[in-house]
């Protein structure tokens, strides 16, 4: 009676805050949430286009959810409780560096459904990342026109620099690493992602040894 009781209340978008803490009310709070974070786990899956996918994080954004729910639900029982809570919390300090700014957005997606369960307002996060999940998949698929950033490597020996990048169009010069045997220059060069110059013409250049076309999300290591 009391797990329906409890699941009437949160058909019925009533809230939780300032009521007892029952067993029955932590396992179901934990519940819904660990549901919503394996629907996170499975868009940043989806939608992840970094150069390198760590599942830990992903399994984090699941943990920060459980631990965000777990941290709120005595905070809403008690607003004494929560004073102290907050005056605990101050003092902790991150210093996890966050790489690309999509994953900051995950983190607070995350927190947001652990205080959303935590305070009893199921159904708002319920809704809420059904939304938000709609629209990452969408922004995922849709394909903006225009011209896309790619890193070009060209090796050539000394003396054709001026060759090669006359024959480039815009670009911006990212790296130069000048030896005996020859320089290697990495440029940032923007084109449409279904147009893509071929890197061809550069090796009939004298001098060009290789070239090579990266894709480039911002995040480049020399």
């Amino acid at each position: 009676m009391l797990i329906l009781q409890e699941l009437l209340n949160m058909l019925n978008g009533l809230s939780q805050v300032n009521q007892p803490i029952s067993a029955t009310r932590v396992a179901l709070t934990l519940l819904i949430a660990c549901a919503i974070a394996q629907f996170i786990f499975y868009v940043y899956r989806k939608t992840f286009k970094g150069v390198l996918y760590t599942r830990n994080f992903n399994v984090g954004l699941v943990m920060m959810t459980l631990v965000t729910a777990l941290v709120i639900l005595p905070i809403s029982s008690n607003i004494l409780l929560s004073l102290g809570m907050v005056g605990a919390l101050s003092i902790v300090r991150f210093r996890t560096a966050v790489k690309d700014p999509i994953d900051t957005v995950y983190m607070f997606w995350a927190i947001g459904v652990g205080i959303c369960c935590g305070a009893g307002f199921y159904m708002v996060g319920v809704i809420g990342s059904l939304i938000i999940g709609l629209v990452m998949f969408l922004m995922n698929q849709v394909s903006f026109s225009g011209e896309e950033p790619y890193l070009l490597v060209v090796h050539f020996e000394n003396g054709a620099e001026d060759a090669v990048l006359k024959a480039l169009p815009a670009h911006k010069l990212r790296s130069q690493t000048v030896t005996a045997a020859g320089v290697e220059l990495m440029l940032e060069v923007r084109s449409k992602a279904n147009s893509v110059s071929s890197v061809d013409n550069l090796l009939k250049i004298k001098g060009v040894k290789d070239a090579a076309l990266i894709s480039y999300n911002g995040d480049y290591v020399s």
